[in-house]
């Protein structure tokens, strides 16, 4: 696991062209069907196909369908030579649950963009971390079809492989400098459960993005006190953080996380529009990026071919 990072292979960015076919997974919760349909109007509208498998609409307790029709249905998609790129229909819970039942063999010789946030950051931190292939950080189905146009502009450059640079809030600076490393990480709830498990991230030599949303801030301090312990944090480069919607006593935030890379003398920022908020825009996750807090702004280094 994790041999892409250690050998210096560099991952597979899968970008999508017009007409090209995304399939939908339903990796974690159920769905609004309404919301559902809007977010498939929206991907028709950017010029792709949509391929709707069976088995999507299941119901497991809170859960679309068991575990094994869930993951019946993401190793169909990757392993279908017409499918070009996956989206999750939504977040919630239950895609870690998958993770065993995947065949990463066959993902791995079969790459697509994966294409999703929240939950699914399991699935997301997973193919950068045990499959080398690049996944998108940005947003469900669901989601695309109330999505504003800032998040769907974002959304169509990043899929399709335009994405050079974001700019930072400049007054989110919390420590300056410059750094470089992969760009890996996504929910901090659920990157912070898979520790201990055998997909467990590696966020050696990386930048570590992560965001999460109506957690205080005590429950944040508590998780990456936990990462911290475990060893996981080890030899991060940088940090740059979403906007942590909805969370209590939101101005402690900064403090804890410079305290916890207080003897590692890294970059940290926060701030970007990337998340639960009005504005969701998209990352290239398991590319090589460059982060300049001192020119406020990160930038993909990378080549997609």
């Amino acid at each position: 696991m994790n041999q892409f990072i250690k050998s210096g292979v560099e991952p597979v960015f899968c970008r999508l062209r017009p007409k090209d076919v995304i399939g939908v997974a339903a990796p974690s919760a159920r769905f609004d069907a309404q919301a559902f349909q809007k977010g498939v109007l929206c991907l028709e509208s950017m010029g792709f196909e949509v391929h709707i498998p069976n088995g999507i609409t299941g119901r497991h307790r809170y859960l679309a369908g068991t575990d094994r029709q869930r993951a019946d249905v993401l190793n169909s998609l990757f392993s279908d030579p017409g499918i070009k790129g996956i989206i999750a229909a939504r977040g919630g819970f239950g895609a870690m649950r998958l993770l065993p039942l995947l065949d990463w063999d066959a993902i791995a010789e079969n790459p697509k963009l994966f294409m999703g946030f929240s939950d699914p950051t399991a699935l997301i931190s997973s193919l950068v971390c045990k499959a080398g292939i690049c996944a998108l950080h940005g947003p469900n189905l669901v989601s695309l079809g109330r999505a504003d146009k800032k998040t769907l502009d974002s959304f169509v450059k990043t899929v399709t492989g335009r994405f050079t640079r974001i700019d930072l809030p400049f007054d989110q600076v919390v420590v300056g400098g410059c750094a470089t490393g992969r760009l890996v990480g996504g929910n901090l709830a659920t990157l912070t459960h898979m520790i201990g498990t055998a997909y467990q991230p590696d966020f050696t030599g990386s930048i570590l993005f992560m965001e999460d949303v109506g957690e205080p801030a005590y429950k944040i301090d508590r998780m990456l006190t936990q990462m911290k312990m475990a060893g996981v944090l080890e030899g991060v480069q940088g940090v740059v953080t979403g906007a942590f919607d909805g969370c209590d006593n939101k101005a402690y935030i900064p403090q804890i996380i410079q305290e916890v890379f207080f003897d590692a003398n890294i970059s940290i920022c926060m701030g970007i529009d990337v998340g639960y908020g009005a504005v969701n825009l998209s990352l290239s996750m398991g590319g090589r990026v460059i982060l300049d807090a001192d020119r406020v702004c990160f930038e993909w280094d990378f080549v997609v071919k």
